[in-house]
């Protein structure tokens, strides 16, 4: 598929952000200055001004002489990086991939994204309109380089979309600064009389590269397509990824359910034509007043079942607020795993981890209760009990090695032991009476001791000796006493508790 990008450029982008803050300066003529050398150089003007023949780079004092009531405000340093990731972000509704272009731009991939809004013509102006109906003036362009998108948007005079493979007669009668060169080099160019691209466009590159370094080379390359240019997306893409576009803000649940379960129709397909299946799903829902809400799922083993998917999201349609309404929805899985279509059937009809209706119920019970709330623990080869299970990625990890069964264990183990108090001691058995939480527990059943030593290469200290007791309400509890029973310092622990 053939690479489509799209520029655009803020003509005013910081003086618009005040114009939309302050609604009072919107006719106005008024600038942003900076301190430089001692004198408050002007950063950016407002259309008002500029119109009064005030520009950038022109000091405060100058200004006041064409304008004797013009408004100044102090400049503020990154502000125009956070305003283009403000609006970056809300861009990326249109494509995945978005990048800043410093000091007033933004660059979009907008590679099989266009036919989304009915080709690209339609795509510019819904991106066009929707941020001049911020306040923003804004200007776009779209051709098969990022070099000749940005050249457009800044200097075309005609249309604002390029046929492909046509960026070298779109930009050939444009100045030299629409390849974005450093200002020596337009300098120099201009001295030279080459007032257009085209002027040396056709030169040998031996000639550009003596006269005028490797950047014109470089430029020149990249808008005419020879070279491939590299944007750093403001958001990492997901590789799986489906949108919905509505004719109709969609306020309904109903218009929910029915764009959730189109959507995952399509990514479910893809998968399954790959092998893979979905183990985490997010719903983004971008509505009309600009925010963006969001829904997601996870599975315990991957899945392109359309019907159990769009089960697990029904439980979240509640918490999706339409408000105005729903302009757009994106159906991203930024977690997927193989799956084995022959061992898919060949467990279908036996019990246990495989089974997919096990896994399913897990899921809507994840769903209710929360994914934390649900875990799977492998064994682990330590000798210490907290250091001997962990929690299993996947519902069908395989086991690292056997569950140990030839010594008694609690059905509850605590991760950390906790401390105890204890009384009327016997060397080498259990306390008669320990407290613990402020509950006093007389013992009259015990067995043990069960000698757990340290693993030393991991960590130095006392072995541990534990004990199975059970007081006088029946209940059982697993303790252990730290270090030998004459040693300095000899604490007790509680680590568990039994059926």
């Amino acid at each position: 598929m053939q690479k489509r990008f799209m520029c655009i450029w803020f003509r005013h982008l910081l003086t618009d952000w005040l114009a939309i803050r302050h609604p009072e300066l919107k006719d106005t003529a008024f600038v942003i200055a900076a301190p430089e050398r001692g004198r408050m150089i002007i950063t950016a003007a407002s259309l008002p001004a500029e119109q009064q023949g005030i520009h950038t780079g022109m000091t405060v004092a100058d200004a006041r002489a064409v304008s004797t009531n013009l408004k100044v405000f102090d400049a503020e340093e990154g502000k125009a990086a956070k305003l283009l990731r403000m609006l970056g972000l809300r861009c990326i509704r249109y494509s995945p991939i978005v990048a800043i272009d410093l000091p007033a731009g933004l660059m979009i991939d907008i590679t099989g994204c266009a036919h989304l809004w009915g080709g690209e013509r339609a795509y510019l102006k819904e991106i066009i309109l929707k941020l001049r109906a911020k306040g923003f003036d804004a200007r776009g362009a779209i051709a098969d380089t990022v070099g000749a998108a940005w050249a457009v948007a800044r200097f075309g005079k005609v249309s604002p979309i390029i046929a492909g493979n046509a960026q070298a007669s779109a930009i050939s009668s444009m100045p030299p600064a629409a390849l974005r060169l450093e200002a020596e080099v337009q300098e120099l160019l201009r001295k030279l009389g080459l007032n257009t691209i085209g002027s040396f466009m056709q030169m040998p590159a031996s000639v550009l590269r003596r006269r005028f370094g490797n950047s014109i080379l470089t430029r020149l390359r990249q808008a005419l397509g020879f070279e491939d240019e590299r944007i750093i997306p403001l958001v990492p893409p997901v590789m799986h990824q489906e949108r919905l576009p509505c004719l109709e803000p969609i306020k309904t649940a109903t218009g929910i359910e029915i764009a959730i379960q189109q959507l995952l129709a399509q990514l479910c397909s893809q998968l399954q034509s790959e092998g893979r299946g979905i183990r985490k799903a997010i719903l983004k829902c971008y509505r009309v007043d600009g925010k963006m809400v969001q829904a997601g799922i996870s599975t315990n083993r991957g899945s392109y079942s359309v019907s159990h998917l769009f089960n697990l999201f029904g439980l979240q349609i509640s918490k999706i607020e339409p408000a105005l309404g729903i302009e757009l929805f994106i159906l991203e899985a930024p977690k997927v795993e193989e799956i084995d279509p022959l061992q898919e059937q060949l467990w279908a009809n036996k019990p246990g981890l495989q089974d997919n209706s096990l896994a399913e119920l897990l899921d809507k019970l994840a769903g209710k209760v929360g994914a934390n709330a649900i875990s799977r623990y492998l064994p682990v080869e330590h000798y210490w009990p907290e250091r001997s299970v962990r929690r299993a990625a996947t519902l069908q990890e395989p086991l690292p090695t056997n569950w140990r069964a030839n010594r008694l264990r609690p059905v509850r183990l605590l991760a950390r032991p906790e401390t105890i108090e204890v009384m009327a001691l016997i060397p080498d058995y259990p306390p008669k009476i320990f407290i613990y939480r402020n509950k006093r527990h007389t013992i009259q059943k015990a067995d043990g001791p069960e000698r757990i030593e340290r693993e030393w290469w991991l960590d130095q200290g006392e072995h541990r000796d534990y004990y199975t007791v059970e007081d006088t309400d029946g209940c059982r509890y697993w303790l252990f006493r730290s270090g030998h029973f004459d040693s300095d310092g000899t604490q007790w622990y509680i680590h568990g508790f039994f059926a």
